[in-house]
């Protein structure tokens, strides 16, 4: 969902060309890759790593891999002689399980491994186990649930044919997992490039998003929870039905007000940018007038999640868009519920509806 401009600087005006990369920061890469969806683009960041006691070799961190299909590989390829210079990949960072995030994590391990095996990929556990739980289909993602969740909420039986029933595509764009992962928690402190990183979490989009900042170096990855020019998809799915997960969402970004206003923000999607405070304050606004726009829809009469799609997206949705659109439809009339303003009603048909409170 597009959201008004925030005043935001931007320090390039213009991303990397694909094969190529920008110095956003010292010892800090900017690569952007391909994705096969209306949003075309992940960005990615590659730090520099000195050599250190326990490793002699110079080499990089990568933060998130991109998605896993052979053009991305082919372009992998290019950086590993050009931007990285022959140097090795040392650590893998992944900020969540999406396949444009986690994508490459299991090629790239195997592809820089040692005598001691394929590096061991760093994120949060929750995205791991969230990864092979979707890649399986087990548990709340088993596609008869998701069917009967979608249906539930009112979709169309064509509708969950081309959402719920159209076949696993997750492991399409992850064709491998990593088998493990050093676990990296809420809060912790990691060393990466020489310098102190704080592992913030995020809520609402993701199981157990990870950004990562440093304060003396004033710059945040920020992953998908904090974009320049889009709002991050905020949704529930059957694994946690009665989720709040707009209030999640807005909750986590309390944690960015802390950062410096001038920090420099690493957005997966989008162009880098500074102006961290304006951009949550729009943020905050921005599902604030959602949800004014969903109680007047539903102050007419009762309305499921998919008939207010319409009122949240106001433009055509392909089948991608549609499948995340009706969890994000599902976020925003639970956290009506959750809130008190709206009323849960589970009708004769079995379809849930939510109507205007007093």
């Amino acid at each position: 969902m597009n959201t008004d401009a925030a005043p935001l600087s931007f320090p390039h005006a213009a991303p990397p060309a694909p094969g190529a990369f920008i110095d956003i920061a010292p010892g800090i890469k900017w690569l952007r890759m391909p994705l096969p969806f209306a949003l075309d683009h992940i960005n990615l960041w590659l730090i520099e790593e000195p050599a250190s006691e326990d490793d002699p070799r110079d080499g990089w961190t990568l933060i998130d891999t991109g998605f896993g299909v052979e053009a991305t590989r082919a372009l992998w390829e290019q950086h590993f002689t050009t931007t990285m210079g022959g140097k090795p990949l040392k650590r893998i960072l992944v900020t969540h399980y999406h396949p444009d995030h986690l994508g490459n994590a299991q090629w790239l391990a195997e592809r820089f491994a040692t005598r001691e095996g394929p590096i061991i990929v760093e994120m949060s556990l929750a995205e791991l186990l969230a990864a092979h739980s979707v890649a399986d289909g087990s548990g709340g993602y088993a596609r008869p649930i998701l069917a009967e969740f979608f249906r539930a909420h009112g979709l169309s039986e064509e509708q969950i044919d081309i959402t719920a029933n159209r076949g696993n595509t997750y492991t399409f764009g992850v064709p491998t997992r990593p088998p493990c992962c050093n676990r990296i928690t809420p809060g912790d402190t990691i060393t990466i490039g020489g310098h102190f990183w704080t592992a913030i979490v995020g809520y609402g989009h993701t199981t157990e998003h990870l950004s990562f900042y440093c304060a003396e170096r004033r710059v945040l990855v920020s992953g998908d929870m904090l974009l320049p020019k889009i709002s991050t998809n905020v949704n529930v799915w059957p694994v946690t039905p009665l989720a709040d997960a707009v209030s999640d969402y807005v909750n986590s970004l309390q944690a960015f007000k802390y950062c410096e206003d001038d920090t420099l923000v690493l957005p997966s999607h989008g162009l880098p940018f500074r102006g961290i405070a304006a951009r949550v304050a729009t943020l905050e606004t921005h599902h604030e007038t959602r949800m004014d726009e969903l109680y007047a829809a539903v102050a007419e009469a009762p309305k499921t999640a998919a008939e207010l799609i319409p009122t949240l997206f106001r433009r055509q949705l392909d089948r991608h868009q549609l499948f995340f659109a009706i969890a994000e439809a599902v976020a925003h009339v639970n956290h009506g519920w959750q809130i008190g303003r709206l009323d849960r009603i589970v009708g004769d048909d079995g379809r849930i509806r939510f109507a205007l409170r007093g």
